[in-house]
């Protein structure tokens, strides 16, 4: 204690120098246990980074960014789709009353309207229909008076459909119809022909609802180009997903279509195919080939899908 008491300032000095020892220590590891923490973090950021750069496309840099560039094509590509709808136009259902609700009466009556329509467009715009096609692949429907449940909402967007397509093709003036098909939408299909359906059926993705057709008849060339310009025209979502064409070779069909007789013009067989142009004598010349075109009838088979928009939610 006399040692303490002679010595009490150094002793108080060596007391404050411990202290700040220990204090500087608390700091010092303090520090070094933040600084560990923030390498981390920043080791863990650096490494997200390198897999983001790596990434094709990467997010871009002090440059070029990317993300921001990713955003603006986004709302590119929803304007487009905006204006896109407008070639997208829903087609009606046939019928399509106001209330929503198809009954087997309702549906029973605008099916044979719709298909006397159709035939009288046929006769009206000298297209020749095949005698199977005379139901315009309603077969399996015509006669009825009740349908399979749950079928009439689909039957009536199809035949809707199948109006819409076929008017495509009276409207180039082909020389006649051998067919459409469609997909099976009820229980009466599976008993209707084979001829007037398809094995495909209709997709739906989280933008559409795509459903396939296919048509098949006999023109020219021009007429051929005529019935794809229609397609493409048209305010309605076609898309055709392939062409197959060749000689039309066969004769068309030889009977008329049913119907009451309207005079001799009506009961002498209708639809006969144009005779081939006769191609012309070739004139004496001074040499070399004479070109000469000549039409030919042509079969064309022609798979084409109609595009629904999904409403917006």
């Amino acid at each position: 204690m006399t040692w303490i008491k002679r010595n009490l300032g150094f002793v108080i000095v060596g007391v404050l120098a411990l202290g700040f020892l220990g204090a500087a220590g608390v700091y010092d590891y303090v520090s070094w246990k933040r600084n560990s923490v923030a390498f981390d973090r920043l080791t863990e950021i650096y490494n997200q980074l390198g897999e983001l750069n790596n990434h094709k496309p990467s997010p871009g840099n002090d440059k070029v960014n990317n993300i921001e560039a990713a955003k603006q094509q986004e709302a590119q590509l929803r304007d487009w789709i905006r204006q896109a709808r407008n070639s997208f136009q829903p087609i009606a259902p046939i019928p399509n009353p106001t209330n929503g609700i198809i009954t087997d009466p309702l549906f029973a009556d605008a099916l044979h309207r719709t298909i006397d329509q159709l035939q009288r467009e046929a006769t009206n715009a000298n297209v020749g229909l095949l005698p199977q096609l005379n139901y315009f692949s309603f077969s399996a429907q015509m006669g009825k008076v009740r349908f399979a449940p749950g079928s009439l909402g689909p039957l009536a967007v199809q035949l809707g459909e199948v109006k819409a397509t076929a008017e495509v093709l009276f409207a180039a003036g082909v020389n006649q119809l051998d067919g459409i098909q469609r997909s099976r939408v009820s229980d009466d299909d599976l008993t209707g022909p084979q001829t007037d359906y398809l094995a495909d059926i209709a997709v739906t993705n989280e933008l559409a609802v795509m459903t396939p057709y296919t048509v098949t008849f006999r023109a020219f060339s021009p007429e051929i180009g005529q019935v794809l310009a229609g397609f493409a025209s048209s305010p309605h979502g076609f898309i055709v997903k392939s062409i197959n064409v060749q000689p039309a070779g066969a004769a068309m069909f030889e009977s008329p279509l049913p119907g009451p007789s309207m005079g001799t013009e009506f009961d002498r067989p209708r639809y006969l195919p144009p005779p081939p142009p006769t191609a012309p004598a070739p004139m004496p010349g001074r040499g070399g080939l004479q070109t000469v075109l000549q039409e030919q009838l042509l079969r064309a088979t022609v798979q084409v899908e109609i595009v629904k928009l999904v409403p917006k939610r």
